[in-house]
């Protein structure tokens, strides 16, 4: 089943906790406010995709994805005397898929077509409005069928003088994927208990059981292979003049573990069919840069170019620009576009054209040479007196469409209220 990333889709829960005040001999700039409600998010999105290079049958076959989403997303907000900000979001992401090529795991075409993912997660941030520097700390985790991850993050801002700002984040997820093979390529050596189970150990030592018939049984767990991320972040913006904005980014990130998905098949030229293989470590360096410029009052150009590259061999380059028109005072609209291209990871090669004597091998075409364009456009309305006037602050409308010259095409619509 081909993994989805999706922006901004979640249902998120309340926390309320209450940080103690400290006071300051000079009070006169700061006041004391207790940790309150200020801001409520909710996010609905649709995502659908279609394409013919699924890596579940060995990059053959349909990649016919629909996703759905919601999200809901509260944010604390506290003074304390000595002129610290603290903020605290707490979250809950759910969204359900299904997928036409999953139900192919097995070759009776009965395997999970569907499934559904839970991720919460929790983030403290503290700013000190003297130094103008800020610290903050986040843990996420995330659970599907086939996957669990949990993360924990650090971050530290400071802004300059002069309209500046440097971040810096180090990040680090650790994750389990879970073993679920191709029907036809559970291992065959099998080994018989003294109690007369029947079982066979995978390569990192777990004993899997099976039933009578050789299949594995729906009673025992199916183990799992670690897979680890780890990445430090750096980022500096700055407003360059009245008009002009402009930062640059970058993220050094390095992973380990099993790093492929046990359930993607790999045809090769004899015919003979495997799981995917991929190395156990990856080294990845994407730089980013962005500029926005005002072109009068109503009219931004928003520009983005990325340069990534890893040590699997892909190299790739993103392109985009987004123009928000500003049509009343409350009401604008923004077209955007973006341009992506990358090579081919080492260990690539289509349906049946991988040699036995490889040592790593995968026909996902997510790894495959390939260009994509992703267009579309968002409506936001945000009057002053709020949506109705109420308390929904903004409302905002996106629509994309995507494809790419692997024949993948895919569509996404989303809806975003913010109240305050």
């Amino acid at each position: 089943m081909k993994k989805i990333c999706l922006t901004v889709v979640g249902l998120y829960i309340s926390f309320v906790h209450l940080f103690s005040q400290q006071t300051s001999k000079d009070t006169s700039v700061y006041q004391s406010k207790k940790l309150g409600l200020e801001e409520v998010n909710i996010v609905s999105s649709l995502y659908g995709q279609d394409g013919n290079h699924s890596a579940v049958t060995g990059g053959i076959g349909t990649e016919k994805v629909t996703d759905f989403a919601n999200g809901l997303e509260l944010k604390f907000v506290g003074q304390s005397l000595s002129g610290h900000k603290h903020t605290l979001t707490a979250s809950l992401g759910i969204d359900h898929h299904t997928s036409a090529s999953s139900a192919y795991v097995s070759k009776t075409g009965a395997s999970k077509t569907g499934g559904s993912r839970i991720y919460p997660s929790l983030n403290w941030s503290v700013e000190n409005l003297k130094t103008k520097s800020g610290f903050g700390l986040g843990v996420y985790y995330s659970s599907e069928y086939n996957y669990k991850s949990f993360g924990i993050d650090a971050e530290y801002t400071k802004k300059t003088n002069n309209n500046g700002e440097f971040n810096a984040k180090a990040t680090a997820y650790f994750d389990k994927v879970k073993l679920i093979y191709p029907s036809e390529l559970i291992p065959t050596d099998t080994v018989t208990s003294s109690t007369g189970t029947v079982y066979y150990t995978t390569a990192s030592g777990q004993q899997v059981t099976l039933n009578s018939d050789g299949h594995r049984s729906h009673d025992v767990y199916i183990p799992s292979s670690p897979r680890n991320t780890y990445s430090v972040s750096f980022s500096f913006s700055q407003v360059i003049n009245e008009r002009m904005q402009a930062s640059i980014a970058t993220d050094l990130v390095y992973q380990n573990g099993y790093l492929g998905l046990p359930f993607h098949r790999v045809y090769f030229t004899d015919g003979s069919v495997q799981v995917e293989k991929l190395p156990s470590t990856r080294y990845k360096l994407p730089i980013g840069l962005r500029l926005n410029y005002f072109i009068g009052d109503r009219i931004i150009l928003k520009t983005y170019y990325r340069y990534y590259t890893d040590n699997w061999g892909v190299r790739s380059h993103t392109a985009g620009i987004e123009v928000p028109v500003k049509i009343t005072p409350f009401f604008s609209i923004s077209p955007f576009y973006r341009y992506y291209v990358q090579t081919a990871a080492d260990y690539f090669a289509p349906y049946e054209s991988h040699l036995t004597t490889d040592q790593y091998y995968t026909s996902n075409y997510a790894l495959s040479a390939f260009s994509s364009h992703y267009f579309g456009v968002g409506l936001r309305i945000a009057p002053p007196d709020g949506v109705f006037h109420s308390h929904l602050s903004t409302l905002e409308i996106r629509y994309g469409h995507y494809t790419q010259t692997t024949d993948l095409v895919s569509n996404v619509i989303s809806v975003a209220l913010k109240f305050k």
